[in-house]
């Protein structure tokens, strides 16, 4: 039968029972976990494309994104709380509905983790050659190497964006190396980002150029913009909700929490509401100083963000300047209302910040391929350790030139959708997984337990495939095509090399110390 290797939780769990874990934060701390750990790319870098896809309405698509990450978020406590082992999704997949529904949990976490750094890649290349070559240094980048084509089979306008290629390549390299920051300037990044929002919010809210006018019409695409078109305020909240991934930091904390019942529901939903009001007032600022309303083709349906078309229609005099057409959205609002200075201030804030979130998203996508790997799933020789570094250099620098190449000629809306169908499809199996392990394993020691879980897990469930059924039909494409290139793997390699498959039910995470684990933000056991 396809469905009958299930890995016994006993064996995942054996890791973590043998270890002590010091329980020490409360809610104020989870709740600033994970306001540091989401506030990030997205804000940074979507703004734009959202408004693209709803105008105005962007700002109900973060309300939408956030109510859907709420309810995945308690399913990820509780299952975070009993298998405080690495693997994520893919581990809590193997332990509750099998190795070939796990296998395909690891390879859609695989695509999302790739995809993710991919993004911020671009995000981070917008800030690069927006703030520091041109804004501080004079130096105007050619077209052709600050920007990928912009659409599916060849666009005009770009050629390939080295800035880009160039980050994704240089964070692989320091990952291979190993790195040691520190704890403290992780958390001197996170104030800076705060602090640019804040003055973003500040500014825009008390200029002369703000506008209630500028909000209508506030659905510009409506609510619904239609299956595999991607826009209105929903297809806006499938793309945005890249904006919060990173919230399931604070439920992989679940075990060194003090009174976990209490505080990780608290830090899990705090952390998400106040970083969507952050998100919903940021939006407000930049679209009633600047405007937000979408370029709208002949049909009446505004252009795909990222387009071939969008990009000429911005090359024209009337939409210059416009919040659609900004690679890098706030810092380019700042600069239009008169505030140069601080708008290059702000992009330095995400010039800085935005290579540690490549940084962890590449650890994390390293993590899935080495706990599959020890399962047998893949090659074992993909996880080699170096004998220097200590890090799994095969296959950190196997997808470190992936992510570079996808950095390299997609723009960052396309990228961030495909990815979030593959964080979709894993928080649904998330919630699957709750559901199952409260029928079959009811009587073991849950550190959280998610309140009307029988209401939460198919509500998380409904959201994720809501969802995903607004992003853009390449996105939803995207996630079949590569699901069916694992099967082709899984049949032809993975389900006869399998550990478990032969027999061999081995801890294998127990492992997992012999990679270099000094990253901050960075969870040895589960995603970052």
């Amino acid at each position: 039968m396809l469905l009958d290797r299930i890995k016994p939780l006993d064996a995942i769990l054996a890791t973590a029972e043998k270890k002590s874990l010091h329980r020490s934060l409360g809610a104020v701390q989870l709740t600033l976990l994970g306001i540091g750990s989401v506030i990030g790319t997205g804000i940074f870098v979507l703004t734009a494309s959202g408004a693209q896809k709803a105008g105005p309405g962007l700002m109900l698509a973060f309300i939408i994104a956030g109510l859907i990450c709420i309810v995945a978020a308690l399913c990820y406590a509780e299952i975070a709380s009993m298998i405080p082992v690495a693997g994520s999704a893919y581990t809590y997949s193997y332990a509750s509905v099998g190795e070939l529904l796990a296998w395909t949990v690891g390879w859609a976490l695989i695509m999302e983790y790739a995809i993710a750094a991919a993004a911020v890649s671009v995000g981070w290349s917008g800030y690069f050659t927006g703030t520091i070559l041109n804004g501080f240094l004079g130096i105007e980048l050619p077209a052709w190497l600050a920007a990928g084509p912009l659409a599916f089979g060849g666009a005009e306008g770009g050629l390939i964006n080295l800035p880009a290629l160039v980050i994704a390549l240089l964070v692989t390299g320091l990952l291979i190396v190993g790195t040691s920051e520190s704890a403290k300037v992780n958390a001197v990044l996170v104030a800076i980002k705060i602090a640019a929002l804040l003055a973003f919010i500040a500014l825009t809210f008390t200029s002369p150029e703000f506008s209630a006018e500028k909000f209508n019409p506030f659905l510009p695409a409506g609510v619904f913009g239609g299956f595999g078109t991607g826009v209105g305020a929903v297809g806006a909240a499938a793309t945005i909700f890249f904006a919060y991934v990173g919230f399931d930091s604070v439920s992989t904390a679940a075990e060194e929490t003090k009174n976990p019942q209490r505080n990780v529901p608290i830090g899990l939903i705090g952390s998400l509401l106040i970083c969507t009001v952050f998100y919903i007032v940021v939006a407000a600022g930049a679209v009633g100083t600047l405007g937000g309303q979408p370029i709208m083709g002949p049909n009446g349906v505004p252009f795909a963000a990222g387009s071939a078309e969008l990009a000429r229609q911005c090359a024209m005099p009337e939409h210059a300047g416009a919040l659609v057409c900004s690679d890098e959205a706030l810092a380019h609002v700042l600069r239009e209302i008169g505030f140069s200075g601080i708008g290059n201030m702000l992009g330095i804030a995400a010039f800085l910040a935005l290579p540690s979130v490549i940084l962890v998203l590449l650890y994390g996508q390293t993590r899935i391929f080495f706990v599959m790997s020890r399962d047998g799933l893949l090659p074992e020789r993909l996880s080699t350790v170096h004998p220097k570094f200590k890090t799994p250099y095969i296959v950190t620098a196997i997808t470190g030139v992936g992510v570079a190449i996808a950095a390299a000629f997609f723009p960052v809306g396309q990228l961030a959708d495909i990815s979030n169908a593959g964080t979709l499809y894993a928080f649904m199996w998330v919630a699957i997984a709750l559901l199952v392990l409260r029928k079959k394993d009811a009587g073991r020691h849950r550190h959280f337990r998610v309140p009307a879980a029988w209401l939460v897990a198919p509500l998380t469930i409904a959201g994720c495939m809501f969802l995903f059924f607004n992003l853009p039909a390449q996105a939803m494409l995207f996630l079949p095509i590569w699901g069916a290139i694992g099967l082709v793997i899984y049949f032809g390699y993975s389900r006869r090399a399998s550990h478990l498959g032969r027999g061999l039910v081995e801890v294998h995470e127990a492992e997992i110390g012999e990679i270099e684990p000094d990253i901050p933000g960075v969870s040895d056991r589960g995603r970052p």
